[in-house]
């Protein structure tokens, strides 16, 4: 954070990485969004499914909070929008190639939006210039996701809430802090990446 102070003013300090990108705003603006829900579901196919729980591993909610933190709060928002609309209204990216509204997993899809805001804001405001910042955003974000989740899942199986979080959350704990981990590793390297460009 001090690094950064240093070498960009506070006038043209960015928000967000996606900030530094040159050019028209609504055209980068509108690349970013469709490049956002673009990659979400590429890394919705990376999936595997187990007996551990009905919703699959996928690389997804790395994608959604990257995306979160590199796009800021609006444009983040806005690519989970459009994953989450084009996947119900057809285009098979969720995961398993799967489309259309319902099934166990929905719930995640709704909770990507309101991480990938949550996650902008925070990044927006200078919490993934460092290590610890980081891993607080990506946990809050991750947090939302296995909320919204959750809730749908118990809604969707009839589950109470003890079997729901051990479905739906239980089983994801540790492969979505190995992806906190390699997050709060890149971020921050790539600020200082920045910091040394603009020197």
């Amino acid at each position: 954070m001090t690094t950064m102070t240093a070498v960009l003013r506070p006038n043209d300090r960015p928000g967000v990485l996606a900030d530094l990108i040159p050019g028209s705003a609504l055209l980068r603006d509108t690349l970013l969004v469709v490049g956002g829900a673009g990659i979400t579901g590429l890394c919705a196919q990376i999936s595997l499914h187990t007996p551990l729980s009905p919703v699959p591993f996928t690389l997804q909610t790395l994608a959604v909070l990257l995306a979160g933190t590199a796009l800021g709060t609006v444009r983040a928002a806005t690519a989970m929008l459009l994953y989450l609309a084009a996947g119900t209204a057809g285009v098979p990216w969720f995961a398993g190639h799967t489309h259309g509204p319902g099934g166990p997993g929905f719930g995640y899809i709704i909770g990507f939006v309101l991480a990938a805001a949550l996650v902008g804001e925070l990044a927006r405001r200078g919490n993934d210039r460092g290590i610890l910042g980081t891993i607080g955003l990506m946990t809050l974000g991750n947090a939302v996701i296995y909320l919204a989740g959750t809730a749908w899942l118990a809604v969707d199986l009839h589950l109470g809430a003890q079997r729901a979080i051990a479905l739906g959350v239980t089983p994801f704990l540790v492969t979505d802090a190995l992806k906190t981990t390699l997050a709060a590793g890149l971020l921050p390297l790539a600020w200082r990446g920045v910091a040394f460009l603009r020197r």
